[in-house]
């Protein structure tokens, strides 16, 4: 008995036929996308993050913001959890709110720990040996390079285009992120405030 080549069955196919399938199968890719960050936004846990200087070069490119965050840099000496990493390391960080509300690093994990009620995002390592943060904000390299660098995926931002002059003249420190963090760890912006004033909120799709 004779069994058809799958090319060959394919090829009996209608072409309208096969691009409608191939089509129906990338909507339902993008819809899974759309619908897992929505998933994010709608009941992900909140946080606020304080945002840190970058390059000036780098604060705005077309109609996307550069932002860095107090988290990205993390010093590890006081923090829980592992000491060793490399490049390109997934990690998880565990965050937990300073007095005035803002997340602020408590430690940082290859794997997630038990029983803690804090919440844990993901993220990256980009660089070791880093200079470690100072209580302004700014890169402190006086001190032992024990930091690391991270990247959680949050760090570009679109707007709506040709709004983003005002955030670009702005100074970092008067910009607030507030993230939703899902339960496996995966982040996305939510609102974007200066000076506590709400510029521009994600919508959910």
């Amino acid at each position: 008995m004779h069994v058809p080549e799958a090319g060959s069955i394919a090829r009996r196919i209608p072409l309208i036929w096969r691009a409608a399938a191939a089509a129906l199968v990338l909507c339902g890719a993008i819809g899974m996308l759309v619908e897992s960050r929505a998933r994010i936004l709608r009941s992900g846990s909140e946080v606020r993050l304080r945002t840190a200087p970058v390059d000036p070069r780098d604060l705005f490119r077309g109609d996307y913001v550069i932002l860095s965050y107090d988290i990205s840099t993390l010093d590890l000496n006081g923090l829980q959890g592992d000491r060793e990493f490399s490049r390109g390391e997934q990690v998880q960080v565990q965050l937990a709110p300073d007095p005035e509300g803002f997340a602020r690093p408590v430690g940082i994990y290859r794997t997630r720990p038990t029983g803690s009620g804090d919440v844990f995002i993901d993220g990256r390592i980009i660089s070791t040996g880093a200079c470690p943060r100072a209580e302004d904000g700014r890169i402190d390299c006086s001190r032992d390079r024990n930091g690391v660098r991270i990247a959680y995926g949050l760090e570009s931002y679109f707007v709506p285009q040709g709004s983003g002059l005002a955030i670009e003249r702005t100074e970092r420190k008067r910009i607030e992120v507030v993230a939703a963090v899902a339960p496996s760890g995966q982040p996305a912006i939510k609102r974007l405030l200066i000076d506590g004033k709400l510029v521009h909120a994600e919508p959910p799709y």
